[in-house]
């Protein structure tokens, strides 16, 4: 081996260390912005003087921001590439942190909408971005930003409300610890800023097509609309519903286990058990779902330790709490790491996978904003926690279908077909 071969060979090592770090940044900053809230709701609504609905609607703003926000992300991509529009992410994200934590009786619901863009930008370009770079390791990268999403949704539910007691019971320290995560995430991006577009190692060319124009940036032609194609819908339903699931549960699981006798710190430990739940499959299943030539035998237990997880943390008795958030926090996690393993697994090429991303996200998430509305509103016109619960079960049944169907092993056609 010359010595200019040992220097592409430290170059791509350097290269895939630095893409590994990168995208386990960008994962930790997924959602820490959005579970750190509802620990400390009810002092939310008592310091900020919010009503329930306000409370409601903060709950579904962060998805409706998705929904909203994910179709800009692919053109953004083609006009500066998808690693600087991920850096233009994160300084948005911390810029929206800040402007809460600055002044929450009037920045709450703005500083909100900021952040949760720039995490809907964040959420569609990974994908694609791994398609990519590294095709070849696309389930190793998935599980790994899910690891971390994971781990950031985790400290977000566990430091809420010990920083908000700690600090003298301050609202804006309890919302602005989140800033140092993404100012961190900006440092560790920047490398990737710098050598923009490169593949690791040597799957590039294959992935991205000839040429020095990233693939996300070549428009699809040639080929009908995704949304002409049953798969794409079958995918970007399974995204909205296991979406609508996880945002339902997670944004008042909290004020469900206060309003059964769990003390605030306890209820917000459990939000974090549940993160744990998270990790416990996060890794896995994306690598499984790559070896598997269809995914069924991965969607029948996701359903199903959904449904049972969601059951017992709300009706079991309170002491199991525990053993139900970590059931259900596994199988949270398993159905967003198959949503994610679908968007790029059905998609022939970089370019489709960052529309379908987009597809899948800004139909998904709208449709997912129904979530945490439907539990405060239906709660607030019963008084009762149970109807809301119902119908969060009675979706699963329509995550079980819409999954089957997205699992076959089918791809969508290419640019060219």
């Amino acid at each position: 081996m010359t010595s200019v071969q040992r220097g592409e060979r430290r170059g791509s090592s350097l290269e895939a260390v630095l893409l590994v770090i990168g995208v386990a940044a960008l994962g930790f900053n997924l959602r820490g912005a959005i579970t750190s809230l509802p620990p400390v709701y009810p002092e939310l609504q008592d310091r900020l003087h919010l009503s329930s609905a306000a409370v409601s609607v903060l709950a579904a703003t962060p998805v409706i921001c998705f929904g909203i926000v994910s179709g800009f992300a692919a053109p953004l991509a083609r006009r500066v590439g998808e690693e600087r529009a991920l850096l233009a992410a994160l300084v948005m994200l911390a810029a929206g942190l800040v402007l809460r934590a600055a002044a929450p009786a009037s920045l709450l619901f703005p500083g909100t909408v900021l952040a949760a863009g720039a995490i809907a930008v964040m959420n569609v370009l990974l994908s694609s971005l791994i398609k990519r770079r590294w095709p070849e390791r696309a389930g190793f990268l998935i599980g790994l930003y899910i690891t971390t999403l994971s781990a950031g949704a985790i400290a977000g539910s566990l430091l809420s409300v010990p920083v908000y007691q700690a600090g003298g019971r301050s609202i804006p320290l309890a919302l602005g610890w989140v800033v140092v995560p993404a100012v961190i995430g900006v440092a560790l991006w920047l490398p990737q800023v710098r050598g923009s577009g490169g593949a690791v190692p040597d799957a590039t060319a294959a992935a991205s097509g000839a040429g020095s124009r990233p693939a996300a940036s070549r428009p699809a032609s040639g080929r009908r609309p995704l949304w002409r194609y049953a798969l794409a819908w079958q995918v970007t339903l399974f995204m909205g519903v296991q979406s609508l699931l996880y945002y339902g549960s997670v944004s008042w699981l909290p004020t469900i286990l206060r309003d059964r006798g769990v003390s605030a710190s306890a209820a917000g430990a459990l939000l974090g058990v549940l993160g744990i739940g998270n990790l416990a499959l996060a890794l896995v299943i994306p690598v499984l779902a790559q070896r598997m030539r269809a995914q069924y035998a991965l969607i029948i237990p996701v359903a199903i330790g959904i449904a049972a997880g969601t059951a017992g943390a709300v009706w079991a008795p309170v002491d199991t709490a525990v053993a139900w958030m970590l059931i259900l926090g596994a199988a949270q996690n398993a159905a967003l790491g198959l949503a994610i393993f679908f968007a790029m697994a059905r998609a022939p090429d970089p370019a489709t996978a960052a529309s379908l991303s987009a597809m899948a996200q800004g139909a998904g998430y709208l449709l997912a904003s129904a979530g945490p509305l439907e539990v405060g509103l239906l709660h607030s016109a019963t008084g009762s926690w149970n109807a809301p619960v119902t119908v969060l079960l009675a979706l699963t049944v329509v995550l079980l279908v819409v999954g089957l169907l997205a699992a076959r092993p089918r791809t969508l056609p290419g640019r060219d077909d």
